[in-house]
């Protein structure tokens, strides 16, 4: 079974409270985009030889050299979760075609370890509903529930309360990657303690419909962090508004940056322009609203 697993931008993030647990209160809109890993899944037929020997239950295959095959990697713990759940013993190996960026706010890690969710509960026929999936997910990150059902939403809690937006106008954009990664952990270390007030973008339905200005909805509050420590951010946000784009952002905690064009001819003019970008990759995209795409 093969599933594209999409990355997402978030159109805006707020920062509005902290848990006593340490974690982070969030209000954002999440929307998925037109950029994929491709996730594999088979299951691997017992041949055993050696009654003294069995082989792993899990194993993971990557294209790119960063990605750890163990149980560092969130597909590989996505699995065992789902297969300790399911009380399964079947041998499976999933091989991750990495297109997605490292440590880019795209969500890389938590849309592969969803995908792995979805895609093995359909191979192993588990019965398991997507509400199920995404109790699992939180397990393993804030950011894995939203990738289950893969849908604009707006997010709050941690991640976990989902709120879906429904269809809107195709958005056309362009993601710069500048090259490097930026560690989550370290932004919301570094964040000050004066958190912003819950607040509720009332254009948010108008923007997304296209009857509104989506560049006014653009905000995020992990930017002040990043763009301090990482001032090539900054500069790539300059060079997408000077391309054209009606706004830009920092998707997550970075280090990806997007810009929303007026149409698509426009985003096409800017990527052909800032994919010459010295150290740095563009990705042309459009928002998605469809459920994963799959096939067995």
């Amino acid at each position: 079974m093969k599933i594209r697993a999409p990355a997402k931008i978030n159109l805006s993030l707020r920062v509005v409270g902290r848990r006593a647990d340490g974690y982070h209160l969030l209000d954002t809109i999440m929307v998925p985009v037109s950029l994929y890993d491709e996730i594999e899944i088979r299951k691997v037929r017992l041949r055993v030889q050696n009654k003294n020997f069995m082989p792993p239950l899990i194993k993971i295959r990557c294209d790119h050299r960063l990605i750890p095959d163990d149980e560092q990697n969130l597909a590989y713990r996505a699995a065992r979760l789902l297969l300790d759940k399911a009380k399964s013993g079947q041998p499976i190996e999933i091989r991750i075609r990495k297109r997605i960026p490292i440590g880019a706010g795209l969500g890389g890690g938590s849309t592969d370890a969803a995908a792995t969710l979805v895609g093995l509960n359909r191979l192993l026929k588990l019965g398991f509903s997507a509400r199920k999936l995404e109790h699992l997910g939180l397990k393993l990150g804030a950011d894995v529930p939203f990738f289950i059902r893969r849908r604009p939403a707006r997010a709050r809690g941690i991640g976990e309360l989902l709120q879906p937006l429904g269809r809107f106008a195709r958005r056309w954009l362009v993601i710069v990657y500048p090259g490097f990664p930026v560690s989550t952990a370290w932004v919301y270390q570094n964040l000050p303690a004066k958190l912003t007030k819950p607040s509720v973008n009332t254009s948010i339905a108008s923007s997304l419909t296209g009857s509104g200005n989506l560049a006014e909805m653009l905000v995020n509050d992990l930017e002040s962090v990043t763009l301090g420590r990482y001032p090539k951010i900054g500069l790539l946000k300059g060079k997408l508004l000077r391309a054209g784009a009606l706004g830009s952002l920092m998707s997550g905690s970075g280090s990806s940056v997007f810009g929303v064009f007026e149409t698509k001819r426009k985003a096409a003019q800017a990527f052909r322009r800032l994919r010459q970008e010295e150290e740095s990759q563009a990705f042309l995209v459009h928002v998605l609203n469809q459920r994963f795409t799959e096939k067995a």
